[in-house]
């Protein structure tokens, strides 16, 4: 790799505030803002609005699509051609 054009690869939180949930990891991304974390170091501090802690998806509070519905209109609409 050449030297000196690559972002710098280093240990980031990331914060879900909905959820108040937050994780370590590593990162290229870059903030202002620092937090303190369990180990007692410092780390900048990049807030995100969904994580699988909020995501509809990965809790279950999802919504059920009708699709018995969609399909019951298309035939009202498409069924007698």
């Amino acid at each position: 790799m050449k030297q000196s054009i690559h972002p710098d690869y280093r240990p980031v939180v990331f914060r879900d505030p909905s959820a108040d949930f937050a994780f370590l990891t590593r990162s290229t991304m870059s903030s202002g803002r620092t937090v303190e974390w369990e180990d007692g170091n410092v780390y900048p501090l990049v807030d995100v609005d969904v994580s699988a802690a909020s995501h509809p998806f990965y809790t279950g509070r999802g919504r059920v699509i009708d699709t018995a519905g969609r399909v019951e209109r298309f035939k009202q609409r498409y069924g007698k051609r």
